[in-house]
C-alpha cells in the first residue's frame, strides 16, 4: 500500500476536490425526488451558510480586500481552493472601482451535468447564494451580480463586482431638481 506522503499533493488535491464537486450533485439527485423543489431552498440556506467558510478562507489567508481587483482577485482564489484545480477563471477590470470575473470552467456544472442535474439547480441554490453572500460578507459596500451563466446556457460566468449602489431617498432626489 503506498505511503500518502508519496502521493503528490496535486493528485491529492484533484482527487478530493472531484470527490467534493460530485457530492452536490449525488444528494440532487437523491433527495430532489422526495423534497422536489423544497430541495432547493434547502440546498441554498447550506451554501449560504457555506459562504461563511469562504469569508474565514480570504481572512485568515490575508487576501486583499480594498476594492472590486481585490474582491475579484480573492473571490477567485478561494474558488479554486474550495472549488479544486479544475476551476477555471480570469479578472477583467471594468472600471476604477468595477471588475467581472470570468468562470470559464466549473467542476460543478461538469459533475452536475454528468449525474443529470439541470443546470437552474446548480445556479441558483449555490453559486448565486454563495456568491452573492460572500462579497458583501468580505467588504460591506460591495455586491455581485451575475451576467451570464453557464447553467442557463452561457458560454461562460460573468460575476461582476461592484459598490453597492445605494438607493437615493425620494426627498433628496426632489430637493437635487430644484
Amino acid at each position: 500500500m503506498p505511503d500518502l506522503k508519496s502521493i503528490p499533493d496535486e493528485i491529492k488535491w484533484q482527487l478530493a476536490s472531484d470527490y467534493a464537486a460530485r457530492l452536490p450533485a449525488l444528494y440532487d439527485a437523491a433527495f430532489r425526488k422526495c423534497l422536489g423543489e423544497k430541495y432547493d431552498e434547502l440546498e441554498r440556506e447550506i451554501w449560504i451558510e457555506l459562504s461563511q467558510r469562504a469569508l474565514v478562507i480570504a481572512r485568515d489567508l490575508g487576501f486583499p480586500l480594498k476594492n472590486a481587483h481585490d474582491l475579484s482577485e480573492s473571490m477567485r482564489s478561494v474558488f479554486a481552493i474550495l472549488f479544486g484545480p479544475e476551476y477555471r477563471s480570469e479578472t477583467i477590470d471594468v472600471s476604477e472601482d468595477g471588475s467581472v470575473i470570468l468562470v470559464k470552467r466549473c467542476p460543478f456544472l461538469d459533475t452536475g451535468y454528468e449525474i443529470g442535474t439541470k443546470g437552474e439547480h446548480i445556479f441558483l441554490p449555490r453559486c448565486m447564494a454563495l456568491t452573492l453572500t460572500t462579497i458583501p460578507g468580505l467588504r460591506k459596500e460591495y455586491a455581485a451580480r451575475y451576467v451570464r451563466s453557464m447553467c442557463t446556457g452561457d458560454r461562460q460566468c460573468e460575476i461582476k463586482i461592484g459598490r453597492e449602489k445605494k438607493a437615493e431617498d425620494p426627498a433628496s432626489a426632489k430637493e437635487k431638481k430644484r
